[in-house]
């Protein structure tokens, strides 16, 4: 690689933090220059996130744009990052929202301007992080960081309950995290002996890619009497130690009945904190399950998947049933997001190329669906200062061009064949009625009723959606308040346009998006199915290859000194 593209994902991860020291050092007055730099950090941190994703070769090694240096020698960890398929889409995906989410808070943000945009800052370097890491300690710390940021968005810019959504939200995330925490600890030292431990992630996976197989052979001959070593510790721990790392994705998916603190943090939190939060903080579950939940504890993952699609069927099901009680707008898309995730969940736990591509596709179409109509609604809700549908009707008559706008982005929730979320539903659908989930539960006709349940939740998706749009848009206009609403104005479109443009060109044309994530889900599959009985194994595939670590510079020990010629005599004065 060039010098360039070995430091590129450092500018991606660290310009906003950079620019964030520069607004630090603004008066908090001048609003229009921390506004404008601001957007500029986010929109150059875009041009770099873009050049990441094109330089990402999908033929290449599975790990690209790597960078590594010692960190903490003593403890094993390195400042190591770099990108596979998915990361570098959810990456994409990261440095599209930002500027659009300083555009959409220029006239919705009034007071602490200055904090406000450090905030979006700081969260944009944690979640950019988060996603690029290769250290499962960097990874965490990463993770955890995202949580003051978001807090802040939530507890100090949010509506009249905003505290309360904020402490909800950080105590779900942190115990989660805590378990998490525990986990990653005894992994590294379970992983490998004395003197050869590290918490990078190859290192960590690769340590307990052997004993796992084992393992599953031992499960598949139903008898595990005799493992030593590792293998015996995972059959021993590794359910405990899965469940740990499962239960802090799930709470940040969310899964249900971990989700409960979604809906208040969504509908509290400014149209920013939404965005972001739909957008990429909630991948951060998905996203933890396919990195390092399941390929770690593949054995364990196959004895928890009836459970765990289980939880995700009920979270579709259960939040479009949500969705369809709610007279609340934003509530409404919040529990919309619980339905949605529980896609992403179903077709990771298929364990098939259509479901594992599915899922990481509907990742992407999450973020610009759900993304759009927090973004839109906000916008609404600026002109009419309420969430209630009971207080709207009728507006498409003043609003043509906004309603229009919102119709687009309906089609792309509820999944209408051309849009970007019709391809990645029906791929995790169609995975999922493949899946051989229903043989490992011990039941043959299991997999035909979570696909039944899963479909279910697509028509109550349009049934949810458009009951809304025709509550809000529709009919008479009954509220003379809403006679004299404007239309969506020249920035306000410019923020919304690229959200269209995705929708049209992620469900025309996904090709290009799909090439990118292929290798990654390959991979993802071949190290799943390591606990699968009886699974064809990939070998090509199992393994993680990443970069070596930069050896020690050797200091050359200084050479003896070398003794001084004697002086010669001076003669004495008196002489």
């Amino acid at each position: 690689m060039s010098f360039f593209d070995n430091h590129l994902l450092n500018l991606v991860v660290f310009l906003p933090l950079v620019f964030a020291a520069l607004v630090a050092l603004l008066p908090a007055g001048e609003h229009g220059q921390i506004r404008t730099i601001t957007f500029i950090a986010m929109v150059v941190d875009l041009v770099f996130g873009v050049w990441a994703y094109m330089t990402y070769v999908p033929g290449g090694p599975e790990f690209q744009l790597e960078y590594r240096a010692r960190w903490f020698d003593l403890f094993g960890t390195s400042y190591h990052i770099g990108v596979d398929g998915l990361a570098v889409s959810l990456l994409l995906l990261t440095v599209f929202l930002g500027p659009l989410v300083v555009l959409a808070s220029t006239t919705y943000i009034k007071f602490r301007i200055k904090e406000f945009h450090l905030a979006l800052l700081v969260l944009q370097t944690t979640m950019l992080g988060a996603l690029v890491s290769l250290d499962v300690l960097l990874f965490y710390i990463f993770f955890e960081a995202m949580l003051i940021p978001m807090y802040l968005l939530v507890g100090v810019w949010g509506a009249e309950d905003r505290q309360m959504a904020a402490v909800k939200f950080f105590l779900y995330t942190l115990a989660g995290s805590l378990l998490m925490l525990v986990a990653v600890i005894a992994v590294y030292f379970i992983s490998a002996p004395v003197g050869a431990r590290s918490f990078d992630y190859a290192s960590i996976y690769n340590g307990l890619l052997d004993a796992n197989r084992q393992l599953s052979a031992c499960t598949t001959a139903g008898t595990c009497d005799s493992l030593t070593g590792l293998a015996a510790t995972l059959h021993t721990w590794g359910p405990w130690l899965f469940a740990a790392f499962a239960i802090a994705f799930a709470v940040k998916v969310p899964m249900w009945p971990l989700h409960t603190w979604l809906p208040d943090a969504h509908v509290q939190a400014p149209v920013a904190g939404s965005m972001i939060l739909a957008g990429v903080t909630l991948k951060m579950g998905t996203f933890g399950f396919w990195r390092y939940a399941i390929p770690f504890f593949p054995v364990a993952t196959q004895q928890a998947r009836p459970f765990l699609a289980t939880l995700a069927v009920i979270g579709i099901v259960y939040g479009a049933l949500m969705c369809l009680a709610q007279r609340d707008i934003k509530k409404l898309i919040a529990y919309s997001s619980v339905s949605h995730l529980g896609y992403c969940m179903l077709g990771i736990l298929a364990i098939t190329a259509e479901g594992a591509t599915g899922s990481a596709y509907q990742m992407l179409n999450h973020g610009v669906s759900t993304g759009a109509l927090f973004l839109l609604f906000g916008y609404l809700y600026e002109r009419r200062h309420s969430r209630l549908m009971a207080d709207y009707g009728g507006i498409a008559k003043v609003m043509p061009v906004f309603t229009a706008a919102f119709v687009i982005i309906t089609f792309s929730s509820i999944a209408v064949p051309g849009t970007n979320g019709f391809i990645g539903e029906f791929l995790v659908l169609l995975g999922t009625f493949k899946s051989d989930l229903g043989e490992a539960a011990g039941n043959p006709h299991l997999t035909a009723v979570f696909g039944a349940f899963a479909t279910l939740g697509v028509i109550l998706g349009a049934a949810y959606m458009l009951w809304m749009v025709q509550k809000v848009f529709f009919g008479g206009i009954t509220h003379r308040e809403n006679q004299h609403l404007t239309d969506m104005n020249l920035r306000e479109g410019l923020t919304v346009l690229p959200f269209i443009v995705l929708v049209a060109v992620m469900g025309l044309q996904p090709q290009p998006f799909l090439d990118r994530l292929e290798p990654s889900t390959d991979r993802f599959l071949a190290r799943a199915r390591v606990g699968t009985p009886g699974a064809e194994l990939q070998e090509d595939r199992l393994r993680v290859e990443v970069m070596s670590l930069p050896s020690r510079q050797v200091v050359a020990a200084p050479s003896a000194p070398v003794p001084l010629a004697a002086a010669p005599a001076v003669p004495s004065p008196r002489q």
